[in-house]
């Protein structure tokens, strides 16, 4: 399979999805669009920018990965995560970055917020060009939603923050701490064992979105599929998923 032709076969799989869909894709550098500047509700994937200022602060020395950070029991909430199962009043901020990735922790992503200000993640994605990218809201703030403040994103602006987690020198556990996600059932659901690969997700009431970073044989994939106005979120997971298919066969195909 060659580029046109994957490219043929995911724009046929989004133009038959029942929901309004983007996507950007970069492989080895070359790019392919679709809608990929289209602005949606960012759900889950608005912890990838957090993720990136908190590794700012990494880097600038001025919060060490091992810092202890004081968990409160009004900071745990409900929907994704583990921290609101759990008795403890204090966890590492390289651990709260883990958990808000992997399993999309809301409380976790909640004190990270707090800690790191909102108008400095804000600050950071301007720097970075996620022109499409705000943060508005915390996590299952559903007065600032119903207010008209909620985060939003654009496929483009996903890969661009992928691709500066994983290229630059912020901080060199951004790629690993995305191939520890639990949640794949989407991107990386039938991607082989042999290929590396690291995803984030997210979801709303008719929204469903995947990111990943594909790793095989020194060819790399960024993707960002987003997908919202579905009536039936399988139809959105299951387009996903065939997005996950052609890259797959394309990498193995590929390099063989």
């Amino acid at each position: 399979m060659n580029l046109n032709n994957l490219k043929d076969n995911i724009f046929q799989e989004l133009a038959r999805c029942q929901g309004r869909a983007s996507m950007f894709l970069d492989v080895d550098g070359d790019v392919i669009e679709y809608r990929s500047g289209e602005i949606y509700q960012a759900a889950s994937l608005i912890k990838l920018p957090i993720m990136l200022e908190a590794f700012q602060r990494i880097k600038a020395g001025t919060i060490p990965p091992e810092q202890m950070i004081v968990i409160n029991q009004e900071d745990k909430i409900g929907d994704t995560g583990i921290l609101q199962a759990l008795k403890q009043d204090s966890m590492s901020f390289m651990d709260l970055i883990t958990l808000m990735i992997i399993v999309s922790d809301n409380s976790a992503t909640n004190i990270l917020i707090d800690l790191l200000g909102m108008q400095n993640i804000n600050q950071n994605i301007k720097k970075l060009d996620l022109n499409k990218t705000v943060l508005q809201r915390k996590m299952l703030d559903f007065t600032q939603i119903n207010s008209g403040k909620d985060n939003f994103t654009a496929a483009a602006d996903i890969a661009a923050c992928l691709k500066a987690g994983a290229e630059g020198s912020i901080n060199p556990s951004f790629f690993s701490i995305l191939e520890k996600q639990q949640f794949k059932d989407k991107l990386p659901a039938f991607i082989s064992l042999d290929i590396k690969v690291g995803n984030k997700t997210g979801e709303l009431n008719g929204v469903q979105h995947d990111c990943a970073i594909l790793d095989y044989n020194n060819h790399r994939i960024y993707v960002a599929v987003l997908i919202d106005q579905l009536v039936n979120r399988e139809e959105g997971s299951s387009t996903i998923r065939q997005i996950g298919r052609h890259l797959n066969d394309f990498l193995i195909g590929h390099s063989q």
